[in-house]
């Protein structure tokens, strides 16, 4: 080995983490990620001339570079230790062509986890840098280049200025329009249940609810009032007989390790974490943490992967762990190994901590809450997945009368299995729970108390979450797993689609576009193109296909449309249509786009300039008149920063009667007080926060100081001015014109002045002041 060796990494987390690992002999430095790239201010891909990309070096990063080229020069052996995936190869490649360095002292170095063992065997075998990985994403850069700036530009000439276009995010912006045009064409179609409300014949009488089943063995849905009608007729008078009592155990195995995409989703669902949040904190994870007693260490594995894959020295240290910690009963057979997909490129092992050991309890006082749940989750799930089966107790009964059937089930856990350390989360709501069962036996007559009957109507596919909505894209096909997050967050930051509580929607700009891709360039927003298209970059990843060649079948028929496309027509996108009324002139407001994001203005504009802060309904109901909870936004006259508050759908009425003045920081959630049965709310901000009551009344309520805010200021002046300008800003729909209309937004009351009878909020300053950002809870 070398005597002087300089590793080259991509964080200044890591090389602190990789340098502790390596000691002597090793300089350790950090890259900060790409140093060389396409060029912003041009398309950067000479077409002429086959598709050759012309790199240049990022402007900002040339003391890196000069500081880079030193160190190398003085080195004995240049180690390019990116990260494992193709960009983190592509990335290696380009420091190799930027510091000019020769194939002799040049080697190539990779890490799934960041852990001594792990580093010290990496350095010890070195390859070289695989120019397939890095073909792959030069065509995958080159192809998303042609297709952004070519395709965004026309979108500014034919729809709006400031939008863009791209292969992977029109694809995923047309499934979330496909989604709520489904939605919207579904027509409901009515159908009944039926419970038998029975009584067993042991002495206890436990009363339990058969469900209807069908008739002469054939199972019936019920569609009419008049159906229910008839089998309650047949059966009121009948006598209820168990005919089959059927026991048995059943078994529930444990979900695989986590990939990239299952990691995004159970973030989303049970962390409310964002793809793109989740995405960053596992890469701290990755990169070293400081543990008291350990140093910088390395927490998972690498969290870019489509595998399910486990090292058979992981799959010990877990078997080891479980044995000790939850005895031989708690783990099964025979070890747990799971298959990738037949489309995963399986190139890293599944996420997994880098020592199933550290515990979550024994590191939480080193980690930030984010840092702690996510390995939590990381941590929990490799574990589970180990972990024999959890057996359910099952009973299913038919029972019969007059030719009817009913049935009646319950399970109950017998072993908890895996379900001691984890449960996967569900993005549908919960089932209700089935109540246990008196013991029956066949034969038994049973009594019938009476029936219950309910309506229902069959619903719609529910709109897409962050979650459903990647589980989707990686299901056809699209994208990769270092693509998820930043495409979901692209579409959201074009507003293209927006996020009402935690489901998507698609906005009419993300319509407009969407619909434009689909006339002009039908195969980009084709999903089974897209996915044909990843396909392909694998290909060149195998060493199958020539990268150029990917390029050449694209453009051909790509120029064309683009041609074409040139001469269509330009097209308006309609505006959003609110539910909210102009307080000026009386029209519907609309939905726009400014400086802070999206707010409701008056489309009489300029004639009239009304604007107020874009209003989304919220779950749960009013605490004090039971009406709907809304979500708002303001601006701080004192601060100019956006606050965020909640309040009820009457603050603003017009109707003295109806008027509620509910108003609240905290964020109102679906889950009612199991006490008092009001809605429950939580601290605002990111991540999971543990819902409380704010009904005093409730000895399930929480005082305010013990909510997790931080204290207010002695003096209470800038929170009482926030709470002033809220309720100012919520009520002013309802305020009557002033009688100047030159008043400035200096002159503004504050909620004191406005008691005093100076009600000055003028046109101007509401177009000025109350155009605000939906903030995201």
């Amino acid at each position: 080995m070398a005597n002087h060796s300089l590793v080259i990494v991509e964080s200044p987390a890591k090389a602190k983490t990789i340098g502790k690992y390596l000691g002597k002999g090793f300089e350790v430095k950090a890259c900060m990620g790409h140093l060389r790239d396409l060029p912003k201010s041009v398309l950067g891909v000479d077409l002429e001339h086959d598709f050759e990309p012309v790199y240049k070096p990022i402007k900002g990063k040339e003391e890196i570079i000069s500081d880079l080229k030193k160190s190398a020069k003085s080195a004995d052996m240049v180690y390019l230790a990116t990260d494992p995936d193709r960009e983190g190869e592509a990335i290696s490649w380009h420091l190799k062509q930027l510091l000019d360095l020769p194939d002799e002292k040049t080697r190539r170095v990779t890490f799934n986890e960041i852990t001594k063992k792990v580093v010290q065997e990496s350095i010890r075998e070195p390859r070289d840098i695989n120019q397939d990985l890095v073909d792959a994403q030069q065509a995958r850069r080159i192809l998303d280049r042609i297709v952004g700036y070519e395709l965004s530009p026309l979108l500014w000439k034919k729809v709006r200025r400031g939008l863009s276009a791209g292969r992977v995010q029109s694809v995923a912006t047309r499934m979330v329009d496909d989604r709520d045009r489904e939605i919207e064409a579904f027509q409901p179609e009515e159908y009944w249940t039926l419970d038998a409300n029975l009584l067993g014949s042991d002495v206890k009488k436990v009363p339990f609810a058969a469900h209807y089943h069908g008739k002469g063995g054939k199972k019936a849905e019920l569609k009419s009032a008049a159906e229910v009608d008839a089998v309650v007729r047949e059966t009121e008078n009948a006598a209820f007989q168990v005919k089959s009592v059927k026991r048995t155990d059943k078994q529930r195995s444990p979900s695989p390790p986590f990939t990239t995409s299952t990691m995004q989703q159970e973030a989303s669902r049970k962390l409310s974490m964002t793809p793109r949040r989740t995405m960053a904190i596992a890469q701290q994870l990755y990169e070293g943490v400081d543990i008291e007693g350990e140093g910088t260490v390395g927490l998972i594995t690498y969290m870019r992967t489509d595998s399910l894959r486990i090292s058979e020295e992981a799959l010990a240290s877990a078997k080891e762990f479980i044995l000790g910690r939850y005895g031989k009963e708690y783990y099964p057979a025979q070890t747990h190994r799971y298959k990738a997909k037949a489309n995963a490129q399986d190139a890293h092992e599944a996420i997994r901590p880098s020592n199933v050991n550290w515990t979550p309890e024994m590191l939480k006082k080193d980690l930030t809450g984010e840092q702690y749940r996510l390995y939590r989750l990381v941590w929990s799930r490799f574990v589970a997945c180990q972990m024999a089966n959890a057996v359910y107790d099952s009973v299913a009964v038919d029972i019969e009368a007059n030719g009817h059937s009913f049935r009646a089930s319950s399970s109950s856990l017998k072993f908890s299995g895996y379900t001691a350390v984890y449960e996967e989360g569900r993005d549908e709501e919960k089932e209700e729970k089935e109540s246990p069962l008196p013991a029956l036996r066949e034969g038994e007559i049973l009594t019938l108390k009476d029936f219950s009957r309910d309506q229902h109507f069959t619903q719609p596919p529910a709109h897409y979450t962050d979650a459903t909505l990647i589980r989707a894209m990686e299901e056809q096909g699209i994208g990769r797993p270092s693509t998820y997050a930043p495409t979901v967050s692209t579409i959201l930051d074009r507003e293209y689609v927006i996020k009402e509580g935690k489901y998507l929607h698609i906005t009419n700009l993300g319509r407009a576009v969407t619909a434009w891709m689909k006339d002009w360039f039908a195969d980009i927003a084709d999903l089974k193109f897209t996915a044909n298209m990843e396909r392909k970059l694998d290909s060149v990843e195998e060493g199958t296909t020539p990268w150029k060649d990917v390029l050449r079948n694209f453009y051909g028929d790509f120029d064309q449309g683009v041609q074409k496309a040139e001469e269509g027509p330009r097209i308006k996108v309609p505006d959003e249509v609110s539910e909210e009324i102009c307080p000026e002139c009386g029209r519907n407001l609309v939905v726009k786009s400014g400086r802070f994001g999206r707010f409701l203005a008056c489309p009489g504009y300029p004639d009239c300039s009304f604007t107020m802060p874009l209003v989304v309904e919220m779950p749960g109901r009013c605490p004090k008149c039971g009406g709907r909870l809304m979500k708002r936004t303001g601006m701080s006259k004192k601060t100019n920063k956006q606050y965020t508050y909640y309040c009820c759908e009457h603050l603003n009425s017009k109707n003295e009667a109806e008027k509620c003045d509910f108003m609240s920081w905290d964020v109102p959630v679906k889950d009612d007080c199991p006490v008092c049965g009001q809605t429950m709310f939580k601290k605002a901000g990111r991540g999971f926060k543990k819902p409380f009551c704010i009904n005093p009344a409730c000895e399930n309520f929480l005082p305010e100081e013990k909510r997790g805010y931080p204290k207010k200021k002695t003096d209470g002046e800038e929170n009482t001015e926030a709470e002033a300008e809220a309720s100012a800003l919520a009520k002013k729909p309802a305020e009557k014109k002033s009688a100047s209309k030159k008043t400035t937004a200096k002159k503004t009351s504050t909620a004191k002045k406005t008691t005093a009878g100076k009600k000055t909020a003028t046109k101007k300053t509401a177009a000025k002041k109350t155009a605000s950002k939906k903030a995201e809870v």
